[in-house]
């Protein structure tokens, strides 16, 4: 199986009708999900030393999850408010990342060196790490980018010409228009893989130039939070594992089957995607983005966003 890195953010989802906080944040996420799906994995980034950051580092340790590389700063941590309704996640004002936006890991060459030792490395939009994505895409590993529903045409136009996949959230988008932005991040640079999600909708993925369709395994859902990164989480996961040492059958032998790296690259495609799909559907089963939740109460700032 592969090794999977994710740099850059880490937030507490807090939920205020319970007061309870939940370990997550998108390259947090990755980390943890591949782990789950039994990849060697690790994350780098920067925590709090408050409750909160104590509290993701702890669960995220004894998961088994590496973090020798990651670095512990004086502030609060990136704190994220959520209200849930229906078990549809609606997120409400947070921290902003907190001390991991202000200080985000400058990484030395120690670090480099750790980092090319992974098959997939994942950061966001919302790491604060675009004053490294240079040097991450070019160290040899694959690089993917979560730009979410917020990256603009500029910003996309800067960074993604250093990711081999970009992820981006369309939601109710038409299919047009989901499939011109695909158009145009590619034409920004990106690699190999462009992913737009659409939430309920399921997803759309471009691999090299060839565009793939994935319904969604609906389920009734506890808790929405994490199920997009989920479903990308494991789509990459299985699919860089399947691609590992893949060839051409040599012409001189019968011709049955798979044989050939075009055609087994596009059934691992469609596999890897239901494997997403049924990944993301079982996320869905527990609170926050991976559970280990811990009740906290509400603090003043909680109650003037509530109000």
């Amino acid at each position: 199986m592969i090794r999977v890195l994710g740099i850059g953010d880490n937030v507490c989802d807090k939920y205020l009708h319970t007061g309870t906080i939940y370990p997550g944040g998108n390259a947090m996420n990755i980390s943890v999900f591949s782990h789950f799906l039994g990849a060697e994995a690790a994350y780098l980034g920067v925590f709090g030393d408050d409750e909160v950051g104590e509290h993701i580092y702890s669960v995220v340790k004894d998961l088994g999850i590496d973090l020798s590389h990651c670095r512990f700063e004086h502030g609060e941590n990136g704190l994220a408010r959520v209200q849930l309704i229906d078990g549809d996640r609606t997120f409400l004002p947070g921290n902003r990342g907190g001390i991991s936006r202000v200080k985000p890991p400058v990484l030395s060459g120690l670090d480099m060196e750790y980092i090319s030792t992974f098959d997939l490395v994942h950061t966001s939009i919302y790491s604060s790490m675009e004053h490294e994505l240079e040097r991450l895409g070019s160290c040899g590993v694959f690089l993917s980018m979560d730009f979410s529903n917020h990256g603009t045409e500029e910003y996309l136009r800067t960074w993604c010409p250093f990711v081999d996949a970009a992820i981006v959230s369309c939601g109710n988008a038409p299919m047009e228009e989901i499939l011109a932005k695909i158009e145009a991040i590619k034409s920004y640079g990106c690699r190999h893989i462009v992913i737009a999600t659409r939430g309920s909708k399921g997803a759309v993925v471009d691999v090299d130039g060839k565009i793939y369709e994935q319904s969604p395994c609906l389920v009734k859902a506890i808790d929405t939070l994490g199920a997009g990164d989920s479903f990308l989480c494991c789509f990459l996961v299985n699919y860089l594992d399947g691609m590992k040492n893949v060839k051409d059958f040599p012409v001189i032998g019968e011709m049955k089957g798979l044989t050939t790296v075009e055609d087994y690259k596009d059934a691992l495609i469609k596999i890897s995607l239901y494997r997403a799909a049924v990944f993301s559907a079982e996320e869905c089963s527990k609170y926050g983005s991976f559970g280990h939740g811990k009740v906290v109460g509400l603090t003043e700032e909680d109650r003037k966003v509530m109000k």
